[in-house]
């Protein structure tokens, strides 16, 4: 459950599907900015552990 939302929430088509009538321009905004730094952070752990074990 917890795999399956987290992969959802980082999925990028999410990111740029229509929003709906009423909903606030700053929460999406928030919403992406959050999935980016999601995204880095797992990178650069991902670096740093072939930095690591190379």
């Amino acid at each position: 459950m917890f795999w399956k939302r987290l992969l959802y929430y980082l999925d990028i088509t999410t990111l740029f599907k229509k929003r709906k009538e009423g909903k606030n321009i700053n929460l999406s905004l928030m919403h992406g900015m959050n999935r980016i730094t999601i995204l880095v952070f797992i990178i650069c752990l991902i670096v740093m552990l072939v930095k690591y074990f190379a």
